[in-house]
């Protein structure tokens, strides 16, 4: 299964807080092409600018492709120390199959693709003068190729870090499924507060985050691997950023909409966890056979009694 074959790898607990430690490094090694621009563009005033303000200090698509560089570099940080320090292969990093399952992203990803675009249409034609027409020939297409590169590769990293090595690791020490699901999803909503949407919407926007952690987190224990995950995050991620902008998201783009609402958000929060989410869930569900939710989602991680490979704890 997802997690219980992590056994026949080097999965000692230390190893995983080194490699949480040469993740957050690579991070902050990719922020710094970024700061370097900021810097040469307005000085080290920047240090007092709001994130907002950063945002707007340089060119949209050129703020875009340093911002997205970051989590590129990132990526390549993780899988080295999954090679390097876990001698785990990609494959047992994504899925439990004999191979990575494509079609399972591509579903994901077409599911999610078709809600948007169905979603942001009827939204356009019902509160036409919430929007703008914001297409720039050029700049879009500059756009479309930073965010069709892009925009997979940051939701990649998002997933192999948290639905699968943080996942993988804590399941694997604390030998159940639950826990992992549960840390991994508040960890994952909890980064989102530093994001402008929280600043604009206030903290309860905070549930649709980590509601989004618990739904990809649920997908990929249920499958045994997060393919449906990661087509799901780059279609929502590379969808948003192409369609529609607005001044007080964290992708501010050359998008083809701009949305010029003044938007609140109280407890209709709750319609896409309590209905949309489960929607999906269920449309999987049945599409790929799911059973025995109890035992996927809370039960225990036993350790392999026999194994090809030799452990070292």
């Amino acid at each position: 299964m997802f997690i219980n074959q992590v056994f026949k790898y080097k999965h000692d607990f230390w190893r995983y807080i080194i490699g949480v430690v040469v993740v957050v490094t690579g991070i902050i090694v990719g922020q710094i092409p970024l700061l370097i621009a900021l810097v040469a563009e307005k000085g080290y005033e920047i240090m007092g600018m709001a994130e907002s303000e950063m945002m707007t200090a340089l060119d949209s698509n050129y703020f875009l492709f340093l911002m997205l560089l970051t989590y590129a570099v990132a990526l390549l940080f993780l899988l080295f120390i999954v090679k390097r320090l876990h001698e785990q292969p990609l494959k047992t990093l994504t899925t439990s199959r004999s191979k990575i399952d494509w079609s399972r992203f591509w579903f994901a990803f077409g599911l999610v693709s078709i809600f948007i675009l169905i979603s942001t249409i009827g939204d356009y034609f019902t509160n036409p003068d919430d929007y703008v027409l914001n297409f720039q020939l050029m700049p879009f297409l500059i756009l479309l190729v930073i965010a069709v590169i892009f925009v997979p590769l940051q939701t990649s990293f998002e997933e192999y870090f948290f639905r699968a090595y943080l996942m993988q690791g804590i399941g694997v020490f604390v030998r159940n499924r639950w826990v992992p699901l549960i840390i991994t999803s508040v960890v994952f909503g909890g980064l989102h507060f530093f994001n402008p949407e929280v600043t604009k919407l206030g903290n309860i926007i905070m549930i649709h985050y980590i509601a989004t952690g618990f739904l990809l987190g649920i997908m990929t224990l249920m499958d045994e691997g997060i393919e449906l995950a990661l087509g799901f995050h780059a279609a929502n991620n590379l969808l948003t950023a192409l369609i529609v902008t607005a001044d007080w998201t964290a992708f501010q783009t050359n998008s083809i909409f701009k949305d010029i609402s003044d938007p609140s958000v109280g407890w209709d929060i709750l319609i896409p966890v309590l209905i949309i989410y489960p929607a999906f869930l269920y449309i999987m569900a049945r599409k790929y056979k799911w059973s025995n939710w109890k035992e996927k989602l809370f039960g225990k991680v036993h350790k392999p009694q026999l194994l090809n490979v030799s452990e070292d704890n």
